[in-house]
């Protein structure tokens, strides 16, 4: 069966081990090969910025030196990381250049699916490198940039992150994360609100004139992390035309939040909650592969069809499994991405 992800970890995994392109990537969950055996239609790569403090070494390696050979605190290298992540990508199309195509639209999606091709998405995860300037949006969305996951786990120009600190979780979107929202409406990139505050998801369920999504976010009812979504929340996505792709990590499937266990079980009831919450139209994927730290029961797109069989057992027809696969994103795709 054919599915569309909408979030992996895949490029920054490779960039730490200094891999040009992904075609075949056995140390990692996702490459060319198994998105091909698994029948994916379009995979979302994101570049994930990873915080300074944590990640000296493409800090030491991309940071502008002054005369005296010291780093330049004015220098920003992640602008810098993300060419070099989306350079993996593009590289990888041209190697590859039957079985990928990077594409920005739900036009370029669907060209490249006639040529028989993946159609490869480019992300930001973290939306502070904008920096909180429009001009800087614009030129992400030139660069090819088709989603922005406004905030990762800390503060940044757009807004707050999700937290246990309840008072950070109230918090919303800064006045120009509120300005930024309709901004990338215009511009055509599509708004993620995974990893923001409840505040902040509010702010755009409020602002938003257009589908958003949860890119790789689950159901906070049966996973009480704070990175899930509340069933206020969930009706308010679908309401909007969003959808919410299901994430594999262990710590967003069930109450015990500090399992290191993804199993198939719990991902068919987190899907199974959506869906009764939200309706069949609001569920789709994200499995944010190379990006969690769980004993995978699915290690792979290649192995996307015993999510499927699972949910037909569980009793979703072969139309609504179509739905949540991948029809459901494209919907959103088409609506927002143009």
């Amino acid at each position: 069966m054919s599915y569309v992800d909408f979030h992996c970890d895949t490029l920054k995994r490779a960039f730490e081990q200094e891999k040009r392109e992904i075609g075949s990537f056995p140390e990692v969950s996702v490459d060319l090969e198994r998105l091909h055996l698994g029948g994916a239609r379009a995979q979302f790569f994101a570049a994930f910025v990873p915080p300074r403090e944590n990640n000296m070494d493409w800090w030491q390696k991309y940071g502008e030196k002054d005369p005296a050979g010291q780093l330049r605190e004015d220098y920003e290298p992640e602008d810098a990381y993300i060419r070099a992540l989306r350079e993996i990508l593009i590289h990888t199309a041209e190697v590859f250049p039957d079985m990928l195509q990077p594409v920005q639209t739900a036009r370029e999606m669907r060209e490249a699916w006639d040529r028989g091709q993946i159609a490869a998405f480019f992300t930001l995860e973290d939306g502070r490198s904008v920096g909180g300037s429009l001009e800087k949006l614009k030129s992400y969305r030139d660069f090819g940039v088709s989603l922005i996951t406004l905030t990762w786990n800390g503060a940044n120009c757009f807004g707050f992150p999700n937290s246990r600190d309840a008072k950070i979780m109230e918090q919303g979107l800064t006045a120009f994360g509120q300005e930024a929202v309709e901004y990338m409406n215009e511009l055509g990139i599509l708004v993620d609100v995974s990893h923001l505050s409840d505040g902040g998801f509010w702010d755009v369920v409020r602002i938003s004139k257009k589908p958003f999504v949860a890119s790789h976010s689950n159901c906070r009812a049966l996973s009480p992390h704070p990175r899930n979504l509340t069933d206020e929340m969930i009706r308010a996505l679908a309401e909007k035309g969003g959808v919410a792709g299901l994430n594999f990590c262990s710590a967003f499937l069930g109450m015990d939040t500090m399992s290191w266990d993804s199993k198939i079980a719990d991902m068919v009831a987190q899907v199974s909650h959506m869906v009764q919450v939200g309706g069949l139209e609001c569920a789709a994927i994200g499995t944010d592969f190379d990006g969690i730290e769980s004993r995978l029961e699915i290690t792979g797109p290649d192995q996307m069809e015993r999510l499927w069989d699972a949910l037909k057992k569980a009793g979703f027809s072969q139309d609504a499994v179509e739905k949540i696969a991948w029809e459901n994103g494209v919907r959103v795709l088409e609506e927002v991405l143009r």
